[in-house]
């Protein structure tokens, strides 16, 4: 059945939207209870006078006016949830996504505006702390990595003082690196402050997708390598963090191979044989799962251990790859070396029979 005018006025008059009419002259005509609850005025404080009063600025007002009668905005003479402020009776602002038309007259010419606006503070607000998590999501994962590569170079280093041997990095070359990792994360903190600053902020799909020295267990060179000899594959697309992680493990005497991704780390699978392989989850192409699901199927073999350096598995690649029999998982990059040691040293240890059996 069709709507009567009146009971439409009172759909109007009750919308929690904010209902605003003009005359031709940009005086308010109507003002609806959404409009007092969310400005704050009374009719009495509206009816009569003119609309630029909810308005920071005359310019702000004539900014929306010159929108309804641009045609790049719609349809000539009207606006649809264009973003604007308006500013309450108490001083606040809010921001607000307006939808009017401008009355014509029978002639064609304007008689007035009738226009609805929506609060979006809270729209705002989400879409703030949305941006808020991609960043901080990002700069953790770019934080993290450079941090592995310190926490390595220090062990290494370490280790060099108490042990020296031929063959090791310099010193000055080991400082070096560390200093080069420290700019790193001062450069990703100006990043941040830059986006912060402009506004600029640019969201990538890469995701899926914290180391303390112990000073007394490298003063022990006697002490025994139970990963000796182990061939080890190292996956990661980072090359500070591939290269440390490759120096620690040669530290333990391990002979290991180094690949930037998925794809290389076939193609070695494929030229030599592996005891381990050591992959980070989030990789551009094929990431850490489908190399595990990889090697499972054509070297069964291979052990298969999955790093990351984020705190939770939001496309479930961890979960999904230890449903499917992942040998060992170590979150949270930077990862200790010792941790690593002892992580890599569990997997290789035998089976212990079955109780059964004895």
């Amino acid at each position: 059945m069709p709507l009567s005018m009146e009971l439409l006025q009172r759909l109007v008059e009750a919308s929690p939207d904010i209902v605003v009419a003009t005359d031709a002259r940009g005086t308010i005509a109507y003002f609806n209870d959404g409009a007092r609850e969310n400005l704050g005025y009374t009719r009495e404080e509206t009816i009569g006078v003119h609309v630029t009063k909810f308005y920071p600025s005359r310019a702000e007002a004539q900014r929306v006016m010159a929108a309804m009668r641009d045609p790049a905005h719609g349809e000539r003479g009207r606006v649809v949830n264009f973003e604007t402020t308006f500013v309450a009776k108490d001083g606040h602002t809010i921001p607000v996504a307006i939808s009017a038309i401008i009355v014509y007259g029978p002639d064609g010419r304007e008689v007035g505006t009738m226009g609805f606006a929506k609060d979006i503070s809270e729209i705002k607000r989400r879409d703030q702390l949305a941006v808020l998590g991609e960043i901080a999501i990002g700069l953790s994962h770019e934080i993290n990595n450079p941090l592995e590569v310190i926490v390595n170079q220090l062990e290494l280093l370490e280790r060099a003082l108490l042990d020296p041997r031929p063959g090791q990095a310099s010193t000055l070359v080991r400082l070096a690196a560390i200093r080069d990792e420290i700019a790193r994360i001062e450069g990703q903190l100006q990043r941040l402050h830059e986006m912060a600053e402009h506004e600029d902020y640019a969201s990538t799909p890469y995701v899926g997708s914290a180391r303390m020295i112990d000073l007394s267990r490298a003063a022990a060179p006697e002490r025994e390598r139970p990963l000796s000899g182990r061939r080890v594959l190292v996956v990661d697309d980072d090359p500070g963090v591939r290269e440390s992680v490759a120096e620690i493990l040669r530290g333990e005497l391990c002979d290991v191979v180094g690949v930037g991704d998925g794809e290389c780390a076939v193609d070695e699978l494929e030229r030599a044989t592996f005891d381990l392989v050591l992959s980070d989850v989030v990789m551009p192409g094929m990431d850490g799962y489908d190399l595990f699901q990889t090697t499972r199927a054509r070297w069964p073999g291979t052990i298969v251990v999955l790093m990351t350096a984020f705190y939770y598995d939001k496309d479930h690649i961890i979960k999904r790859s230890r449903i499917d029999g992942l040998d060992g998982v170590i979150f949270k990059k930077p990862i200790r070396p010792d941790r690593l040691r002892r992580t890599l040293e569990e997997l290789f240890k035998p089976p212990r029979p079955d109780p059964s059996s004895r």
